[in-house]
């Protein structure tokens, strides 16, 4: 099996995922992924398509993720592991679809609004 290249998004998150593979490791922008997302719910986020499907263990996974937050980037990388299991195996599908991690979440930040403080909260009104 060569190298499998899938793209996931969330938010403004953008994650390049390279699959092969392997014993299991997992880079984030050349570091481990224990030392990237540090928080055990993050590090769940990006193991949970393997353990879905039932591969811990059989890739090595490289990442390129930019742009948002920490939970965004994981969740980014999450739907990008789920793509490349799905193309790898069609069964993996049929656990993963389920659990909702083949589905992009369209949610963005709502714009600001001019006249406005943010986007649905007002300037302070005063009467007199």
């Amino acid at each position: 099996m060569d190298t499998l290249h899938k793209i996931g998004r969330r938010k403004t998150a953008v994650a390049r995922v390279y699959l092969n593979e392997g014993s299991g490791n997992i880079t984030v922008n050349n570091k481990e992924l224990n030392a990237y997302f540090t928080t055990a719910p993050l590090q769940y986020k990006v193991k949970q398509p393997f353990s879905l499907t039932e591969n811990v263990d059989k890739y090595d996974v490289n990442v390129n993720v930019n742009g948002g937050g920490i939970t965004g980037q994981a969740e980014a990388v999450r739907l990008a592991i789920s793509r490349a299991l799905v193309e790898i195996d069609a069964e993996n599908r049929t656990a993963l679809k389920p659990e909702g991690l083949l589905t992009r979440d369209p949610r963005m930040v709502e714009r600001k609004k001019f006249g406005q403080k943010k986007a649905r909260k007002k300037f302070q009104f005063s009467k007199r």
